[in-house]
């Protein structure tokens, strides 16, 4: 794993804190950057395929193989 430094917002890192502190999920900002990090990727992989049916005019999939392939990759 690759090891960064990021700079943030004081607002930004006090988001970041209360978040880790309060819902308990993650044990460290890191986690949490990570997995926001994850979710951004996964939304970007799914608006690319949106725009990619929207641009062709169909697809194969039906809403919901679609809807079911999303989630399944969502548990990754």
């Amino acid at each position: 794993m690759s090891r960064q430094s990021i700079t943030l917002t004081e607002q930004n890192d006090r988001w970041l804190c209360q978040h880790v502190q309060e819902v308990g999920e993650y044990n460290s900002k890191s986690e949490l950057v990570n997995d926001l990090i994850r979710r951004a990727r996964r939304a970007e992989a799914i608006n690319k395929k949106l725009e990619s049916a929207e641009v062709s005019g169909f697809t194969e999939q039906s809403p919901e193989e679609m809807l079911h392939e999303f989630k399944a990759n969502l548990a990754r």
